[in-house]
């Protein structure tokens, strides 16, 4: 190795330790642990963040943390995985510990490669696009969900029936498993899913491993529903191998996402076997019930107080869906759908402005500078993924809800400074992550969200949407970030009849 120059031993020199940085005060031994309010983490990283600045430490029991609320840091952290960052190993224990088996989203170095090559195998665009029916059968199901509910004049609790339809939506989509929770308040599956995600969290944050001494009835419930959990997703498993061997064809053009991951897997080599595309089975379950359905719930809520802007997207889907047959049967074609500009954009706002991941701790492989700080390997590193968003040093009007923002490159008349605007929007709000970890599925999660506002703004009016309080919806991290208790009320309206250009 070299020896080292003067100029780098000075730059050495400049490099602070984390244990130099600004932070919260704490206790003794402790440190911060006491003060962290678990469903309200990420506000109080944020308010930290305004205090003492974009790097900043935190105390855990003798540990140092260092948080980073740079935007352009950030990108560089996440850039640098799988190599130089991965998922906590606070957060690999406790998964196992639960019982969750490994996926892509853990996993790290050459086993992340390998998952995430059978991973992006069946998120490929192409197969995606095969799966639009049953997406489109699904979305008819929340129409005559929310049909039902208008008809009675019965409020909708938001999260519970977007949490059915993503939960449909994906079993249908990566499984070919018609589950349909849709049709019925019985929703076996999701109830189990839903203790997962705040057991996960809970653990994650509590100073105390409790529940390895005194298992609670909660704990005893996370038990059972895991084992259920596990069950169903070996069921899918075996049920997509069985059709794979009565139907080699399928090999060739599997129909579904688990089917190409199995495919993948199976391939010479890849060093995947049936537990590692378990967890990636449980992974797209958590994923695709969890994040869309908040993102679209949030989506509602911002449109509901922004009259404007709710104009605005419903004129789109009804001019949209009066072209062609989607007037009489109810759902869009996939290229419809590639034409809702302004509703896209109200999802990218929406993810701005509410990102259902507003923190994403990692932990340093070897030893790393972040900025001007020295970070050693083992350092647990949380990047705040809101904080420049929503920012006025970034972005004009950070706090307002405007997805023209985001239509600023390629419309006509929107070049020159709402151009720029846009790219500024891009730049600086990152919700799928960015790097070579990029959410695999965020392709699939557009479509999604896209579908859900088509059959709510296409065949509804919004008659209310709202909150406990009356206020803003409150924010709640579970280990994703939720709306607290969205209510909605419809009516329905009948569908104009379209001109069919055919």
């Amino acid at each position: 190795m070299d020896k080292p120059t003067a100029a780098t031993a000075a730059t050495a020199t400049r490099l602070r330790a984390i244990d130099a940085l600004p932070g919260p005060s704490g206790l003794p031994l402790l440190g911060n642990l006491l003060q962290i309010d678990p469903p309200r983490f990420h506000l109080q990283l944020e308010q930290w963040c305004r205090e003492f600045g974009p790097l900043f430490k935190l105390r855990a029991a003798g540990r140092r943390i260092l948080v980073v609320g740079d935007h352009a840091l950030v990108a560089t952290l996440l850039r640098d995985r799988p190599d130089g960052l991965r998922r906590t190993l606070k957060l690999e224990q406790v998964g196992l510990e639960m019982g969750l088996p490994p996926g892509v989203f853990g996993a790290h170095g050459d086993a992340w490669r390998a998952q995430r090559r059978m991973v992006m195998a069946g998120f490929d665009p192409a197969h995606v696009k095969g799966y639009f029916p049953s997406l489109s059968k699904v979305s008819q199901r929340l129409g005559v969900r929310w049909q039902q509910a208008a008809g009675q004049g019965r409020e909708i609790d938001l999260q519970a029936d977007l949490m059915r339809f993503t939960v449909d939506a994906i079993a249908g989509l990566a499984f070919g498993a018609d589950v349909n929770t849709l049709a019925s308040d019985d929703d076996i599956i999701q109830q189990h899913l839903d203790k997962i995600f705040p057991a996960l969290a809970r653990r994650l944050l509590a100073p105390f491993p409790v529940w390895r001494v005194w298992r609670s009835p909660a704990d005893r419930q996370l038990e059972r529903s895991l084992v259920e959990v596990n069950s169903a997703v070996a069921g899918f498993i075996a049920q997509a191998r069985a059709r794979l061997q009565a139907d080699p064809a399928l090999r060739a053009q599997p129909r579904n996402l688990l089917e190409a991951m199995i495919v993948a897997a199976d391939a010479p080599g890849s060093g995947i076997d049936d537990r590692l595309v378990a967890g990636n089975v449980l992974t797209m379950l958590l994923a695709g019930e969890d994040t869309t359905a908040n993102t679209v719930a949030w989506m509602i809520h911002l449109l509901w107080r922004n009259p404007e802007a709710l104009a605005l997207a419903t004129a789109e889907v009804r001019r949209v869906m009066s072209e062609g047959d989607a007037a009489d049967a109810g759902t869009m074609t996939l290229e419809q759908l590639s034409r809702l500009d302004y509703v896209e954009a109200c999802a990218h706002e929406t993810m701005r402005l509410k990102p259902v991941a507003p923190i994403l701790p990692l932990q340093a492989l070897h030893d790393l500078t972040v900025g001007d700080v020295r970070v050693p390997a083992g350092t647990v590193v949380i990047s705040l993924l809101r904080r420049d968003s929503v920012s006025d040093d970034h972005l004009p009007h950070a706090a307002r809800f405007d997805p023209g923002r985001w239509l600023g490159d390629g419309l006509p008349g929107q070049h020159g400074a709402a151009g720029r605007l846009a790219s500024a929007a891009k730049r600086v709000s990152m919700p799928f992550g960015a790097g070579p970890r990029i959410c695999p599925g965020r392709y699939l999660a557009l479509l999604e969200m896209k579908m859900a506002m088509a059959v709510l703004l296409g065949r509804f009016d919004i008659t209310s949407v709202t909150t406990p309080d009356g206020g803003e919806a409150r924010e709640r991290l579970s280990f994703t970030m939720m709306p607290v208790g969205l209510r909605m009320r419809l009516t329905g309206r009948a569908p104009a009849r379209g001109h069919n250009h055919g």
